[in-house]
This record gives C-alpha cells, structure tokens and sequence, in this order.
C-alpha cells in the first residue's frame, strides 16, 4: 500500500505517520492487488479529525472520524473502512459476476477549472469513467456518499449512464441514446 500523508494546519509527526501506516496498512491484506491511501490530518478547537481515503481496483472507500486525540481518531477510522470494505465486499461477491476486484481502472487526478462567468460554474471535473454493472454503480454511489454517480454501463455495451438516489426511496438509471436530429 502507498500512502500519501497531509496536515491542515497540523505538523505530522514521524510517530503519527508510522502509527497510521502500520494500522491503515493492514486493510492491505483484504485486497488482492496494490493500493492508494490518502491520509489527511487537522486539528480544529481541540477535535483531533483523520480522513481516510483507499482507492483499489476503481473502488474508493472514504471515512472521516473526530475524536479528542490523534491515534484514537486513526483507529476509529481504520475500523469504519475495515467493515466498509468487507461489507461491500462480500456484497459484490454474492451479487456479481466473478472477477469484479480484478478489474483496473484508469484514475486521471481531477482537475478544476476556472469557473466561467455566464452559468457560473464553481467547479469543474475531469475523471475517466470505469465500465461497470449498475449494480456496482450503486454501491460506488453509496460508498463516496454522494446523490449521483456515472459510470459505462456494461450491460448495454459500454453506453454513458447515471444512476442516482431518489427522494422517494430507491434508485434510479438514466441511459444515453444516440440523438436523432
């Protein structure tokens, strides 16, 4: 596993940054292949908060824990992805296809833009979009914790889709077709 350390406002010490490679570094042995981890450290008003970002495979587990002291932060936060990735692991093993965490992705950083002044965009993205079931699209969705995600779907040979949450409960799917002038 690789790991990327960073502190707001906060000096990581060499003490922090072996404590938190050495307990992050055991959600290695759930995957079967290399892994990113993105560790950020802040300290606000006395709450000591670590944020936790692994990327394998394509699949990005995220948590954030605020707790009154670094290292138990770390380990409230090691312990919230250790049950994310064996959830959601055993999930996609009884739902999918096989070989669902052999699959890479090509990840591209995001990139923000400068906003334009007409629609006023305030930010803008950039990402490659990974071939996916829409079952598997879901759980992405569920895992980054945000309302909508894109995805290639492959049960209709790799055409541009979005599922997202609905108000009323459930989820939904919006396909591209080709236009027709």
């Amino acid at each position: 596993m690789t790991f990327t350390f960073t502190g707001k406002k906060f000096e990581v010490t060499d003490e922090l940054r072996a404590y938190a490679e050495k307990k992050i570094g055991k959600i290695d042995r759930l995957f079967r292949t290399e892994s990113d981890a993105s560790v950020t450290f802040s300290v606000s008003r006395g709450r000591c908060t670590a944020e936790v970002t692994i990327r394998n495979n394509g699949m990005i587990y995220r948590v954030s824990e605020v707790t009154s002291d670094m290292y138990a932060s770390i380990d409230s936060a090691v312990a919230s992805i250790e049950r994310q990735v064996r959830r959601n692991k055993t999930r996609l093993e009884k739902r999918l296809r096989d070989g669902a965490f052999e699959r890479t992705a090509d990840v591209s950083p995001m990139i923000d833009d400068e906003p334009e002044e007409e629609f006023n965009i305030v930010r803008s993205k950039r990402f490659s979009i990974k071939p996916m079931t829409p079952e598997e699209a879901v759980l992405q969705m569920e895992l980054l914790g945000h309302e909508f995600f894109a995805f290639r779907n492959e049960e209709e040979d790799g055409v541009f889709a979005i599922v997202y949450k609905r108000k009323n409960g459930g989820y939904g799917l919006i396909s591209a077709t080709d236009a027709e002038d």
